[in-house]
């Protein structure tokens, strides 16, 4: 297999797939081939490997198994056919194991460092040195860059060079929850291939309870300022509750908890790579829960400005969600859901978490 000619891939391919990537067990034989799976094998069968591949989507989890069912299925060394075309491996040579295992030494993995979680130049050029280097065990030789639209200006135009001269038997594969954030000129070098999940998320358990007592606490009677920081206390402790558990769960997987006798600089590195993980997720639980509280306040704009209970999508909190839209006007209902919308941008930057969320909370009208 030959990859295409760089002239060829000036252009955006982006190829919707409207229902969720469903992963497969290492031996592939446990469900049916997901589309995006179909779509690479037949490129794969047809020699036609595209040099850059960008995959979106709202889980970076998925799109990180899709990556590594590609790199599985260039470097298997006995492959196994699928029915129905879906991306073959045998899952148990030892490419396919390494690959798994995130320890293939030609299948390089960069992700966001540090506090800042951004995709440093230091590691961009890092990895396009490995890149250009012939691959030491596997056929083709891949780069995966996680969160790929935290490159920031340095990195994304050093790694950019690379697109336009791409290294023979070499892939590199962007992995993006917001491919807009990415330079144009990146995104029209790669072929992209838009995973969309077809189910939405279900709330965690702690996430419900928390919810609860929120909007009994917000059903009941305002009677000052105090309530409202009320509110807020319990936000906090959902919060450090959240991270808490990312820290202890991040924790326990890191190679740290395994590997004692290792040079300080793999060490400091795997703690850099620790904290930007954690720093991560954290920020994705937290937009969870927010999401949580947009939906509750959608269906309060639901209970003010429509009619019919089949919109709700909280149901359970339906009742609490009807005494405030009692109390709210039409135009208050839609603010609501602005305010909180606003707040969620703000937390994507440098500002205080506690800061912003008590002026968030605020402003909403309870």
């Amino acid at each position: 297999m030959r990859p295409l000619p760089a002239r060829t891939l000036n252009f955006t391919c982006d190829v919707q797939i409207g229902i969720a990537y469903k992963p497969r067990m290492a031996s592939g034989l446990d469900t049916e081939p997901s589309p995006a799976e179909r779509i690479l094998q037949r490129s794969l069968e047809r020699g036609r490997v595209g040099h850059a591949y960008l995959f979106s989507g709202e889980s970076i989890s998925e799109l990180e198994t899709l990556a590594r069912s590609l790199a599985k299925a260039l470097n298997c060394t006995s492959p196994e056919p699928r029915a129905n075309s879906g991306l073959s491996s045998c899952g148990q040579c030892s490419n396919c194991r390494r690959i798994e295992q995130f320890n293939h030494p030609d299948i390089l993995w960069v992700r966001p460092e540090s506090k800042l979680r951004t995709i440093t130049i230091d590691q961009i050029r890092e990895v396009l040195h490995a890149i250009n280097l012939k691959p030491t065990e596997a056929s083709w030789k891949a780069a995966i860059l996680v969160a790929a639209e935290r490159m920031n200006v340095q990195a994304a135009n050093a790694f950019l060079k690379t697109l336009e001269e791409p290294p023979p038997r070499s892939l590199l594969i962007l992995l993006s929850g917001e491919p807009q954030r990415l330079l144009e000129t990146i995104r029209s070098r790669c072929l992209q291939l838009s995973v969309q999940s077809s189910l939405a998320r279900i709330p965690e358990t702690a996430d419900r309870e928390w919810l609860g007592q929120f909007s009994t606490a917000v059903a009941a009677p305002q009677k000052s300022l105090l309530n409202r920081y009320l509110l807020l206390d319990g936000l906090l402790a959902r919060l450090s509750e959240i991270r808490t558990a990312v820290e202890r769960d991040l924790s326990a997987k890191s190679p740290l908890e395994s590997h004692d006798d290792v040079d300080s600089a793999l060490r400091e590195q795997w703690e850099d790579e620790l904290n930007a993980a954690i720093e991560a997720e954290y920020r994705k639980q937290r937009s969870d829960l927010l999401d949580t509280l947009h939906w509750w306040l959608r269906d309060v704009w639901v209970a003010r400005n429509a009619d019919g209970a089949g919109l709700w999508r909280l149901p359970e909190f339906a009742g609490a969600a009807q005494t405030l839209a009692n109390r709210l006007s039409p135009l208050h209902t839609l603010e609501n859901l602005n305010i909180l919308e606003r707040t969620r941008r703000l937390l994507e930057t440098n500002v205080q978490e506690a800061l912003a969320l008590e002026v968030g909370l605020l402003k909403l009208h309870l």
